[in-house]
């Protein structure tokens, strides 16, 4: 014999198997007073669960709406929620997988910049829900002898976020999240983001050539010495005076330590 749990799971289970597609009949188990059928009732709620979601993507979309328009916008999403239901309660963990569904939708082929421009929405949206950390002071590294700066290792702000695109996503980004016109954009030259939250409000910055290897091979817990052999190997023009001073006050780090402690 069932436990009630066991009934509630599986009446829970049986009432979600076709909640997103409106193609398929309400489930059998479904039903209103005296035990009559209640399809009208649950397509009223399977409709008020899906303008729900699809609402809730474009809060967390918000420029991705702008350039596509809300009925193109709309139907994107619907295709996203048929393809990938939520899996958590919470609504703001909903929509990771929504940048890849824009990557390989067909009628979004004209925008191949358009899931990067995602990409960079999503991560704004983790670095405001990260955990505070007070950022790393400006005069931080001076503590450290010159001799052990090569060994020196960083610890990345819970906020910080690295987005690397073949397109002017970041460009694009900003000119789609403000109020004014967004004018004409190249989006033909790479551009890579540095998304993070040293305060109360995020910070997106696009990163110079190389800054996007250097910070991550920093946020892997490599060395400040490998990590400016691994950007001046994607960029010879790398700076890193320039480039560590400007991820610092962009506040990308908590901390810094002359070299990595394996043990206790």
């Amino acid at each position: 014999m069932q436990s009630l749990e066991q009934v509630s799971l599986s009446y829970a289970a049986a009432f979600a198997s076709t909640l997103m597609d409106p193609l398929r009949p309400a489930p059998a188990i479904v039903s209103g007073p005296a035990g009559k059928g209640a399809v009208k009732r649950y397509n009223v709620y399977r409709n008020n669960v899906t303008v729900s979601l699809i609402e809730g993507l474009a809060a967390i979309f918000p420029a991705v709406q702008r350039i596509t328009g809300v009925e193109f916008f709309r139907v994107m999403a619907r295709q996203h929620l048929r393809a990938t239901p939520p899996t958590s309660p919470l609504l703001l963990d909903y929509g990771r997988d929504f940048p890849a569904l824009i990557e390989s939708y067909e009628y979004a082929q004209a925008m191949p910049w358009l899931a990067d421009v995602a990409r960079i929405e999503r991560a704004w949206l983790d670095a405001y829900h990260a955990a505070d950390a007070e950022p790393l002071a400006p005069d931080a590294l001076a503590a450290i002898p010159p001799e052990q700066l090569g060994q020196a290792v960083f610890v990345s702000h819970p906020a910080t976020r690295i987005m690397q695109s073949s397109f002017s996503a970041v460009t694009i980004f900003a000119a789609n999240r403000g109020e004014g016109a967004s004018g004409q954009i190249d989006a033909s030259a790479p551009e890579d983001a540095l998304i993070t939250r040293p305060g109360a409000d995020i910070v997106v910055r696009h990163l110079p050539d190389g800054a996007a290897a250097f910070l991550t091979s920093l946020t892997g817990g490599r060395p400040l010495g490998e990590a400016a052999a691994s950007a001046l190997r994607s960029s010879p023009s790398f700076d890193l005076a320039a480039n560590i001073a400007g991820l610092i006050q962009a506040g990308a780090f908590v901390s810094v330590a002359p070299e990595k402690h394996d043990g206790p």
